[in-house]
């Protein structure tokens, strides 16, 4: 998730064992250790931009790891700031290994896809729960975590617990309407889907994106689960076929391995973009959820040397266009 929401999450936990002083020193470790894991965003290659997909949330939010962080995170703390922090080694890794703990969990709850079993595993963990950025989750955290600082009372920091563990809950009911949901259009259309997906749209867990395949496309539509609940009808797309899509493209090059990479990390949901002929999408991900869009993408080259890589790329140019025609998703139909 976002990093205020990280951090704020890392420093309830250590901050809900404190009453007293240690309270600024318990969230400070925690607020810092929750934003660790995500330093990995600094292994990349301007020649394999790929490669970022494959090491995020990889090994640093691997459940493995967590001593192994908290104590990197915990020793540059003892070393830097032991006069001001007042505490022993040990007490400091407790308050970073509870923080740097709950970074890949969380992670988890969204729809990006966290490896918590690596090295033994290369599945990639996603609830789709959540969003990776929702300000309902978000602000009652950190004012529940800020008044537990202020007034140096661990209750308030347990009240920030309960409140993200309760919003989960509601997530993960909302995600279950949301497939049943998909799963009755489907059959509506008289379709048999092979996969049926739901995603949060950004920001909230009330509309939701959801993708269903069937033996030759992807089916993208809305549904807002709920007492009010409601289908958005969406679009489909052909499912991607190499050999029929990029005919001109070397099976042996870099940018076919690519693909499989590609294909790989979006779990099979790829497409060749309809309005861009070298383009392979993520149907997963759009920011209006009935559409196709190319929010993650990798884009091919036809004149491209065997060796060169093709060029993974995020295009978030139209959210802020689209943000009202996503509002007016979010609360149509609903009573005033």
């Amino acid at each position: 998730m976002d990093p205020l929401t990280q951090g704020a999450v890392g420093a309830a936990i250590p901050l809900s064992t404190r009453r007293g002083k240690p309270v600024t020193v318990a969230a400070g470790c925690g607020f810092l250790a929750g934003l660790a894991p995500d330093l990995d965003i600094v292994l990349h290659d301007p020649k394999d931009t790929l490669l970022f997909l494959e090491f995020h949330r990889q090994f640093t939010h691997a459940l493995i790891f967590i001593p192994v962080g908290s104590a990197i995170i915990a020793g540059a703390l003892f070393g830097l700031a032991r006069r001001w922090l007042a505490l022993g080694f040990f007490e400091i890794w407790l308050f970073c290994a509870l923080g740097y703990a709950t970074h890949g969990i969380l992670d988890a709850a969204t729809s990006f896809g966290t490896l918590l079993l690596w090295p033994f595993s290369d599945v990639r963990f996603a609830l789709n729960i959540i969003s990776v950025i929702d300000p309902l989750f978000t602000i009652p955290v950190v004012g529940l975590v800020l008044a537990s600082i202020l007034r140096k009372d661990h209750r308030w920091a347990r009240g920030a617990l309960v409140w993200a563990v309760l919003y989960l809950l509601l997530g993960t009911l909302q995600h279950h309407s949301a497939l049943s949901m998909a799963n009755t259009l489907a059959k509506s259309r008289g379709h048999v889907p092979s996969r049926v997906i739901a995603k949060p749209t950004f920001g909230n867990i009330l509309l939701w994106r959801t993708v269903y395949e069937t033996s030759d496309s992807f089916h993208v539509d809305a549904v807002r689960p709920g007492p009010w609940a409601k289908y958005f009808a969406g679009t489909q797309v052909a499912k991607l076929d190499v050999k029929r899509d990029f005919p001109w493209l070397n099976p042996e090059s870099q940018q076919a391995l690519d693909i499989s990479r590609f294909r790989r990390f979006s779990q099979n949901f790829n497409a060749k973009a309809p309005a861009d002929s070298n383009r392979v999408i993520d149907v997963r991900y759009g920011f209006l959820p009935t559409e196709i869009s190319t929010l993650w993408s990798i884009k091919l080259d036809r004149e491209a040397a065997p060796e060169v890589h093709a060029v993974y790329d995020t295009n978030r140019s139209d959210a802020r266009t689209q943000l009202p025609k996503l509002l007016g998703m979010v609360f149509s139909g609903l009573p005033e």
